[in-house]
């Protein structure tokens, strides 16, 4: 194992843990989906000075919809003998990252546990952000149970974290160091139907603490939290459409998840700054349900874009002014936007 380790910290280029598993095999099918049209007023795409998460393409051809995207298959590997230290995943020569490591030197041989066969559910971007542990990670939860014991990396869980594992009924063993006489890893990235079908099991796991009752929508706070992009008259538009329009207000803030959930069931627009806090919202959303990004024109970002496709709902956005360390969005552009979505 040392010299196993020595090997990876001065490997350039990892091999993938894929490419030494002991077995592979498909859990579901790939697909082909075309990608609809997102929802915005004229001149927006022109405001976009630079942009986040694009996998290399340019955004603003991409909001114009009708590319077909291959959606890849969801995939199980079985990998014996293998090292979970300090957040990476070891195999032979090969490892994978799913947080950052503690520290830059060498890894550390301590193991502190031994697990016969377990399956990881974690990810890399799912322990930097709560919205794609709770879009994407949480998805992988149900696979890694059929496989073995659920495990993730032993990372501070946040409180709204704790509070959807029980919603969910999600009891991941976290672990710092181990062996793993056996451990199955997934490639869950591509939308395929089957992923839409257990994202769909989810929320209804999640409604049946709120049956939901339809309403126009809701609008979430994000206030300062996550990586820094301030909209300083959030709290202004979210009263503006709560008075205008019904709307809800959720404050991640302040809000504990049941609380949101609540508030959240039922609407058929999520409306907010771009970003993680988003989810709390979307998770819920029916097909034919809209969500409404509101961006600053220098951090433009359609992450959710791929997964309102996939599940048969409307991805729309406003991009703001620049306004001394933040940005401004025109409530007028955010109503005209809401009243372009299919009702």
């Amino acid at each position: 194992m040392k010299d196993m380790l020595r090997r990876k910290f001065f490997r350039k280029e990892p091999i993938s843990l894929e490419s030494v598993a002991d077995k592979t095999w498909e859990i579901a099918p790939g697909e082909t989906s075309v990608t609809r049209p997102a929802i915005f007023l004229p001149n927006q795409l022109e405001r976009i000075t630079d942009w986040v998460f694009s996998e290399g393409r340019d955004p603003r051809d991409w909001m114009k919809g009708g590319f077909e995207v291959k959606q890849t298959p969801t995939r199980g590997y079985m990998l014996k003998n293998a090292w979970l230290i300090d957040g990476v995943l070891y195999k032979d020569n090969a490892c994978a990252y799913l947080h950052p490591r503690s520290s830059h030197l060498p890894p550390r041989l301590h193991v502190e546990n031994e697990i016969t066969r377990g399956a990881i559910y974690c990810t890399f971007p799912g322990n930097r952000y709560f919205g794609q542990w709770l879009m994407d990670d949480c998805l992988i939860y149900p696979l890694a149970m059929a496989e073995g014991i659920p495990i993730s990396t032993d990372q501070p869980a946040s409180p709204h974290t704790l509070a959807y594992e029980s919603l969910l009924n999600m009891n991941p063993l976290r672990l710092h160091s181990a062996f793993l006489r056996e451990v199955v890893i997934f490639d869950d990235t591509g939308h395929n139907s089957n992923r839409r079908e257990r994202f769909w099991a989810m929320r209804d796991k999640l409604l049946s603490h709120a049956p939901p009752l339809s309403h126009p929508g809701v609008f979430i706070l994000r206030g300062g939290t996550g990586e820094r992009r301030i909209m300083h008259n959030e709290v202004e538009l979210a009263e503006y459409l709560r008075d205008k329009r019904g709307f809800r207000i959720v404050d991640i803030t302040k809000d504990d998840v049941p609380t949101m959930v609540k508030a959240c069931a039922g609407a058929q627009v999520v409306v907010g700054v771009e970003g993680s806090h988003l989810i709390h919202g979307i998770q819920l959303l029916p097909p034919g349900g809209a969500v409404l990004t509101l961006q600053p024109p220098n951090r433009f970002c359609y992450s959710y874009k791929p997964k309102t496709d996939r599940d048969h709902q409307y991805f729309g956005f406003v991009i703001g002014f620049t306004d001394g360390d933040g940005f401004r969005v025109d409530p007028d552009e955010v109503e005209r936007t809401i009243d372009l979505f299919p009702h």
